[in-house]
């Protein structure tokens, strides 16, 4: 098998010395150049094309926007954000994966070199993520490394064998990863105000998720906001968890919140969508509708047999139209899923979730 060409463009030494460092320590990576800004960049793309590009977004002489929107008109190639952690970093960022970037690993300000060798794992299981992606679903907004053992739903909270009984109200559990952020888009920006209330969870860092809630609340009839703790789920309203934080989904007397918690990482996720969908298994059982959409690896797939054995309704998006077919593939293996569709078509069965028809 070949390996992973990839293309580093940033315009500090460090990080690109860092990064070709982290990545050639795989044998399944090669960095097969290295670029301080993307003129020089594409120069090199001129003799080479990598299989993917990990870049910054603020350079010189491009900006790192431009220069996305220009490989994804041209040549549509797997992109990896590598973002500072700051407010202006994140609001970037998101126009960066609005137009086509696969997914994020962050940079802080300080401590830079000692930072990115502890994210050595996830940055080389980002990339490994991005050349399994279906750019070509990236332009359209309708063998991962194995590290450290799973922890399951468990460390946050315990299976249940019963869920709470019928309710009028109904909730709506998402669960997506690489290419979800288009895909969320996709989904929310056709669903009218009155809609019923969704949790989601979108595998994204800490301080990206807000500039990402605040995005789409911009773009789309129903509210959506990063959720907090105590965040009452009202139709109308998507509440997307934190990053860095499990979301959990809770109930009293009629009415659904949801927990925000700090615990382990679970599926090497925090948070994961696993503990999402298990709480709504465990609360909400026949009242809800679990969607599992494009992502890597299987976190979601057990969480959403446990909702389908609450009596959940279970959709699993199609192989597609996912930018990776990961996620849903390992619940549809479980026979976690009612239903197979198009992202396209998910906005119906959200709206019609209230009506008890899919």
């Amino acid at each position: 098998m070949s390996k992973i060409r990839v293309l580093i463009v940033d315009d500090s030494a460090v990080v690109r010395q860092v990064l070709t460092a982290m990545l050639s320590e795989d044998t399944d990576i090669e960095v097969v150049g290295v670029a301080s800004d993307p003129l020089f960049a594409m120069e090199k793309m001129a003799k080479l094309w990598p299989d993917v590009i990990v870049m910054d977004v603020e350079m010189p002489r491009m900006d790192g926007i431009t220069f996305l929107r220009k490989i994804m008109t041209e040549h549509p190639t797997p992109v990896v954000i590598c973002s500072t952690l700051t407010e202006k970093g994140a609001e970037t960022t998101m126009q960066a994966l609005s137009a086509g970037a696969v997914s994020i690993v962050t940079k802080p300000k300080v401590g830079l070199k000692s930072y990115l060798q502890d994210a050595s794992d996830n940055l080389i299981h980002t990339v490994k993520a991005a050349a399994r992606a279906n750019v070509k679903r990236l332009g359209d907004p309708a063998k991962a490394l194995q590290v450290a053992p799973k922890l399951t739903a468990d460390a946050i909270l315990p299976a249940s064998t019963s869920a709470m009984a019928q309710t009028t109200e109904a909730v709506v559990a998402i669960g997506t990863s690489t290419g979800g952020t288009q895909a969320l888009e996709a989904v929310l920006t056709k669903l009218p105000r009155v809609s019923p209330g969704i949790v989601i969870v979108q595998h994204m860092p800490e301080k990206f998720t807000e500039a990402f809630a605040n995005r789409l609340n911009g773009i789309c009839q129903i509210e959506v906001r990063e959720a907090r703790t105590g965040d009452r789920v009202m139709p109308g309203l998507a509440l997307i968890a934190p990053g860095g934080r499990h979301m959990m989904l809770k109930r009293s007397g009629a009415y659904y919140h949801v927990d925000v918690v700090d615990g382990p990482l679970v599926n090497r996720h925090r948070p994961s969508v696993d503990v999402l969908f298990r709480s709504a298994a465990k609360c909400a059982g026949s009242n809800a509708l679990g969607i599992i959409m494009t992502g890597m690896g299987d976190d979601g797939a057990r969480g959403l047999k446990e909702m389908r054995d609450a009596g959940a309704r279970t959709i699993a998006q199609n192989e597609e139209t996912c930018v990776v077919y990961g996620m849903p593939k390992e619940a549809v293996k479980l026979d976690a899923v009612d239903r197979i569709m198009p992202l396209g078509d998910i906005p119906h069965a959200i709206r019609t979730a209230t009506a008890g028809r899919m």
